[in-house]
């Protein structure tokens, strides 16, 4: 994949995960926001801060979270992002690591 399609397909990819965010943010009890180019949600209790970038250089979208980073690789066959390994999407990783901070199961 050359830069640019790298750039748009992670761009379509934070953006279809900010509006989901969004969606479920007075749910959960957490605040997206997309600014610059990364994704961040931020929790008051208990506190902390994930964040989601793109990182051009190794064309990978790059998730920190509960003290874990996470690096997703583009998937032709199911053209998505995935975490090499278990497959995970990012709705599905960022689900996973918001359910754990809180201790409640989450669905976006």
């Amino acid at each position: 994949m050359d830069d640019t399609a790298f750039r748009t397909q992670a761009e379509n990819t934070i953006d279809s995960l900010f509006r989901r965010l969004t969606a479920a943010s007075d749910r959960y009890g957490f605040e997206p926001d997309w600014n610059g180019g990364a994704l961040t949600v931020e929790f008051e209790a208990p506190p902390a801060k994930f964040v989601v970038s793109p990182n051009s250089p190794v064309q990978q979208i790059w998730v920190s979270a509960n003290v874990q980073s996470f690096k997703l690789e583009w998937n032709p066959t199911a053209s998505a992002f995935e975490l090499p390994g278990t497959g995970q999407s990012l709705d599905q990783l960022m689900a996973e690591a918001i359910g754990k901070h809180l201790g409640e199961p989450v669905t976006l």
